[in-house]
Parts: C-alpha cells; structure tokens; sequence
C-alpha cells in the first residue's frame, strides 16, 4: 500500500465483513488492525484484503 486510496479500499473490503466493527489501516506501516465481536475468522480478513489486491499475514 502506498496511499490514501490503497487504505480505503483495504477499508472497505475489510470493513464488509460480518462482525467487524472498526477498521484501521495505514499505508505508511503496513498495519491493519481489525476489531469486532469476535465472530469474524482471520483467513475471511486476509481473503478480503487478496481481494482489494493486497497480502496480509496475521500478526500476534
């Protein structure tokens, strides 16, 4: 990611999810931090980032 577009349309992907409630991305760091009540799966958040043409890997 590079820019403002790349973290909306990381945002947006991300954001569609069932039982995400906030999204937080930054194209300066790498780091998306994505909260919610918990019944979202991690491979669903890193599909939707492939799916907004990015990779991710889960961290922590």
């Amino acid at each position: 990611m590079t820019c403002g577009h790349c973290e909306m349309s990381v945002r947006e992907e991300v954001g569609h999810l069932r039982g995400v409630a906030a999204v937080d991305v930054s194209a300066q760091s790498g780091i998306l931090r994505v909260t919610g009540d918990g019944s979202f799966d991690d491979a669903e958040v890193v599909a939707a980032v492939g799916a907004a043409g990015y990779t991710a890997i889960r961290v922590g």
